[in-house]
């Protein structure tokens, strides 16, 4: 798992519900891209619960190994999303980051985003089958900070077995500027994290 000083974060502290039906979206297949800024596309949608949602998020019955295993069965890699109403971090993640379509379109093509709310009531069904609600699965992950980005390995063989922090290949806790946010992405996609810290995969990477 990434040390999260490795990470060239903005935090933000923790202060105080998406669809549930599964429906994955037909993507266009495309190749990873280099870093860099693409063209503005659409601003999300401003949801009931006060979060911004991206059409091509996953909707999910919010079982975190089907969501994994079905992300794996397309060639992708499972991301899960921590938000929270009012987090600036968070519409900045997505009016800027996401709204980058260089960005948005390397994210789509490779991996599965799972938005959860970090004061969510809505019932998860972790890897090892314990099934919590949003609120109290961000307090199993040790979920602090808004937005926070978990990345979890290509398979869930052998995931249950592990204790919960150990289950992520890489964390992202914190808003990132965009170049360092796609690095991330691609740092979980090459599997970076198995040769070194996300630290050495951005001095590598420019």
């Amino acid at each position: 798992m990434t040390d999260t000083q490795d990470l060239p974060e903005r935090k933000t502290p923790v202060t105080s519900s998406a669809p549930t039906r599964r429906s994955f979206l037909v993507l266009t297949s495309g190749a990873a891209i280099a870093a860099g800024c693409g063209p503005a596309v659409a601003e999300p949608a401003l949801g009931e619960d006060g979060l911004y949602h991206e059409p091509w998020f996953l909707q999910s019955f919010l079982d975190l190994r089907e969501d994994l295993d079905s992300a794996a069965a397309n060639g992708k890699r499972l991301a899960v999303m921590w938000e929270l109403r009012g987090c600036p971090y968070c519409r900045e993640t997505h009016l800027t980051n996401f709204a980058d379509a260089g960005i948005s379109k390397y994210i789509r093509d490779n991996f599965e985003v799972l938005q959860l709310n970090l004061v969510g009531s809505r019932k998860v069904t972790d890897f090892d089958r314990e099934e919590l609600s949003e609120k109290d699965l961000a307090q199993k992950y040790g979920i602090r900070f808004t937005p926070t980005f978990q990345f979890f390995p290509q398979s869930s063989d052998g995931i249950e077995a592990k204790e919960a922090a150990a289950r992520e290949v890489a964390r992202a806790p914190g808003y990132l500027k965009p170049p360092h946010f796609l690095a991330m992405f691609r740092f979980v996609r090459e599997r970076a994290y198995e040769r070194g810290s996300f630290r050495d995969f951005l001095a590598a990477n420019g």
